[in-house]
Order: structure tokens, then sequence, then C-alpha cells
């Protein structure tokens, strides 16, 4: 009997922040994004492994990706999130 089993990790963006980038400094060009890990058997997705939150920069001379906090991303979206 064989055993299929892997790990995806599924990006989902939450909307577009108004906070400046930490590298170029750029205001509103910031995507949110939450990155879901989940374990599948036989191509199924069963368990929720991991969750992280990214914001990605979107100034064609940075585009930088930086992991943040859920605490931080939570704070993000209160402060206002333009749907993607």
């Amino acid at each position: 009997m064989f055993l299929i089993f892997g790990f995806r990790t599924k990006p989902v963006a939450l909307g577009w922040v108004g906070a400046p980038c930490r590298v170029c400094g750029q205001t509103g060009s910031l995507l949110l994004i939450r990155e879901v890990t989940r374990l599948s058997l036989f191509f199924v997705p069963l368990i929720k492994v991991r969750t992280r939150y990214v914001v990605e920069c979107h100034n064609p001379m940075c585009r930088t990706v930086d992991r943040i906090g859920k605490h931080e991303a939570e704070q993000l979206m209160r402060g206002g999130v333009r749907t993607a």
C-alpha cells in the first residue's frame, strides 16, 4: 500500500495596506497576504499546519516581501484595508 502525503502553501491576498514600506518608504503600495500551509493525504487537505502573514511591496524598484506577525497583521487590517 502506498501512502501519498505532502504539504501545500496557499497565499490569500487580504488587501492593500496604507502603511510605508520598511525598505523603500513608499506608502500605500503594500499588499497584505496570508499564507496557509496544510498537510494533505492523497491530495486532500486535512490539517492546517502553519499560518504566516507577509506584506509585499509593489513598488517596481523595491518588490520586498517582509514577514510580519499575526498581531501586526490584525493591527494593519483594523487600520483599513482596501480589497485586492
